[in-house]
């Protein structure tokens, strides 16, 4: 099979013939049909969160069931799925409180060394050199991941629509749902209206806010955020954006801001943006040992709740969210601003790279 291959910090991806991988026991092997393009990759090619190499990102892939291995029971050969970037081992403990989003086998073997929970990876050269696996190597015409982390696609949804669900549309459900608890008739900022932002603002608008303030630097951003569903836009490279938000809501700042890109200036926002006792909920990965400032003292009189989330709970989330695709109350579609081929698949993490993409780009690898 073709993958794109990361060989080193800062270096092109290239496409190479890998051996077909198999599933073992508890797993399934899933033929690509697109793997969208997300961030995190982003900070994987440049280095700034360690992962070894040679490796295979990609982690939101749409495809078929094509092998099953020993002990899976809910699926089989010719399901569509789409991937959770999460695989719950399912047995550590905090998977057993329901804690799949700290999943310790998760980021002890495959964040921390690129392979699944029997210590190895299921990508090799043909010459036998291991290949190692960002979440299940989605970047790749076929790929192996637990089945815990595949979840079958309702009929009717287009298979090559839904690829983001599994990472940028679950990540956004997990801020607002687990960490944040928003309201019917909260306000809500997203602060980065990129891929993550765009699901932000999209299930928001689900949830019930009242108002979504979407803030980014770049107008064709805002203007696409207004088409999902935010209510007001903020240009922050024009005004002062925290500002401009309590302006739009009275003097008073919205109930809860979520920062989606791992910023320092954009958490900046999110903090001076909310109302007294508000949230301000860290979505975006920030290259490792990013810090930000505030004030203690300003913390403890106005009493904010900073936040940190990470992805949700596949196994709870995951078809609650393929739920709302079916009955057409979430289009994941709608923020699919461009489609590259495989062969392009460098060219879609360059404009990601150069703040080119709105929403989220995908990759059809077949």
């Amino acid at each position: 099979m073709r993958a794109a291959v990361h060989t080193a910090p800062n270096e092109p991806m290239r496409i190479e013939d890998l051996t077909d991988p198999h599933p073992k026991a508890g797993e399934v092997a899933i033929d690509v049909r697109s793997c969208g393009a997300c961030h995190t990759d982003l900070h994987v090619l440049k280095g700034e969160l360690p992962f070894p190499t040679p490796s295979v990102l990609g982690h939101e892939v749409a495809g078929v069931i094509s092998e099953v291995g020993p002990g899976v029971a809910n699926l089989r050969v010719g399901d569509p799925v789409i991937t959770s970037f999460i695989m719950p081992c399912g047995t550590c403990a905090q998977c057993s409180r329901g804690n799949e989003d700290l999943c310790v086998d998760f980021f002890a073997y495959n964040r921390g060394k690129g392979q699944l929970y029997d210590g190895e990876t299921r990508l090799f050269r043909p010459d036998g050199e291991p290949v190692w696996m960002y979440s299940m190597g989605g970047l790749s015409e076929r790929c192996v991941t637990p089945a815990t982390s595949a979840y079958r696609v309702p009929e009717g949804v287009e298979l090559t629509d839904v690829a983001s669900v599994g990472c940028s549309t679950m990540t956004a459900y997990g801020a607002l749902r687990h960490a944040a608890n928003v309201q019917v008739g909260d306000t809500v900022a997203v602060v980065a209206a990129g891929g993550v932002g765009s699901a932000l603002i999209q299930l928001a608008t689900t949830f019930g806010a009242s108002e979504v303030i979407a803030v980014d630097v770049a107008t064709d951003k805002l203007a696409a955020a207004r088409s999902l569903g935010a209510t007001r836009t903020v240009n922050s490279a024009e005004v002062d954006a925290a500002e401009a938000i309590r302006d739009l809501t009275g003097g008073r700042g919205v109930d809860v801001a979520f920062e989606a890109l791992g910023n320092v200036t954009t958490f900046g926002i999110a903090r001076d943006s909310v109302v007294e006792g508000g949230q301000v909920v860290i979505v975006g990965i920030a290259p490792r040992g990013t810090s930000a400032e505030f004030d203690l003292a300003t913390i403890a009189r106005r009493k904010l709740q900073i936040k940190g989330s990470y992805g949700a709970k596949p196994r709870r989330d995951m078809p609650v969210l393929l739920d709302l695709v079916a009955k057409g109350k979430l289009r994941p579609q709608d923020a699919i601003s461009r489609r590259y081929s495989f062969d392009e698949v460098q060219d879609a993490y360059d404009a990601l790279n150069r703040g080119e993409t709105r929403g989220r780009a995908v990759v059809d690898v077949s």
